[in-house]
């Protein structure tokens, strides 16, 4: 990106006072940051035009300089790196910022969120879906804050995937600070820290509902561990349903006021699930759009190709495991594919039922996987 439309990206950020709902109709047109800042619309008010004409420079100045000193990104609108389920929202954040890998942003995304003081029980099933998330190729979201929030980060990077952290600060503080350990572990394993909000921000209340719309936007669906009936994850739930993702929670004991908010949302038709199984399988249509296209080879034919599941590939996977459980690491031996793209194409196998997972982290074929 330009010097100029990198610093023209950040001072439409720090024009205070002319957000994302009010600036993104105008980007959607075709006008640029350059243009709105030379000449903000009549269409504005009086202090959104003045906000544009006055950015905060120093702020840019502060901006540009933690790019440079940390490697990490600004991945504004126009960016191909970002995503574009958070996008099509009306107040999809003007850039965002970025440590570690931007691709990530476009990989099919759950958010995992829930209370920030869980039982012990609720944490490790927070852990345990994520784990299991992640090896089956899917991007595990949350919000970093101490918790199941924590939990759902901990177990996507111990089932060997990364995960998303959104944040409700500027990326050059860790909130809480308990979680900076945690922080740069996601980074190292590959994954993402995430925030709308410029270097130098601190934590406020109403900072955390803005994040929440970002970790349920980027995400195909929430998953809500435990929640009482005032938790914060709640407000996630609700942006993801006016969102129209999916909404998912886990249910509790009647005697536990950690199950009181999941139980609402399975009252208000939220999904009820028991396993990540049964998320995965809630999400197949989605999923398979996704890890369709990511393992579909070069040069496919057009309209009259056969399901992903009977295409060549696919068939050589089969082939591959012979009768027997195998596992996701032999049969990476085997094909020479990446794994990434093995625990993708096993996890379509497993939606269409010609394999079926067993215990031991393996795969064996069923009646149903003739090629």
């Amino acid at each position: 990106m330009p010097d100029e439309t990198l610093r023209s990206w950040l001072a439409l950020v720090h024009s205070k006072g002319a957000g994302p709902a009010v600036l993104n109709p105008f980007l959607r047109s075709g006008i640029t940051p350059e243009e709105l800042l030379a000449e903000p619309p009549a269409q504005l008010g009086e202090r959104q035009r003045l906000a544009l004409k006055n950015p905060d420079w120093t702020g840019v100045e502060a901006d540009l300089a933690w790019l440079q000193e940390t490697g990490g990104r600004l991945v504004p609108q126009d960016s191909p790196d970002y995503p574009e389920r958070l996008g099509a929202l009306p107040d999809a954040p003007l850039a965002l910022y970025l440590l570690g890998d931007p691709k990530l942003l476009t990989t099919p995304q759950i958010a995992i969120v829930g209370s920030r003081n869980p039982t012990r029980g609720g944490e490790q099933t927070a852990r345990d879906f994520a784990s299991h998330l992640a090896r089956s190729g899917i991007t595990v979201t949350s919000g970093l804050a101490l918790g199941i929030d924590s939990a759902a980060h901990r177990g996507a990077l111990e089932g060997g995937g990364p995960t998303v952290a959104v944040t409700a600060t500027g990326l050059d503080r860790v909130y809480p600070a308990s979680n900076r350990e945690l922080a740069h572990a996601i980074i190292e394993q590959g994954g993402a820290l995430v925030s709308e909000f410029p270097t130098g921000t601190a934590p406020r209340p109403g900072h955390f509902p803005r994040r929440n719309r970002i970790i349920s936007g980027l995400s195909l669906g929430v998953l809500v561990v435990e929640a009482a009936l005032k938790s914060g994850s709640l407000i996630t739930a609700r942006l993801a349903a006016e969102q129209a993702r999916e909404v998912f929670a886990i249910p509790g004991s009647i005697h536990n006021p950690l199950a009181r908010g999941c139980h609402r949302l399975i009252r208000e038709g939220a999904k009820l699930v028991e396993t990540a199984t049964d998320l995965l399988e809630e999400l197949a249509p989605h999923l398979q759009v996704y890890l369709g296209e990511a393992v579909e080879p070069e040069n496919r034919p057009g309209n009259d190709a056969p399901p992903p599941a009977l295409d060549p590939q696919y068939q050589d996977l089969l082939e591959a495991m012979g009768f027997d459980p195998v596992s996701t690491d032999r049969l990476v031996e085997r094909t020479g594919l990446p794994p990434e793209t093995v625990s993708s194409m096993l996890l379509l196998l497993e939606m269409e039922g010609r394999v079926a997972s067993v215990p031991g982290g393996r795969f064996v074929r069923t009646g149903n996987s003739t090629p």
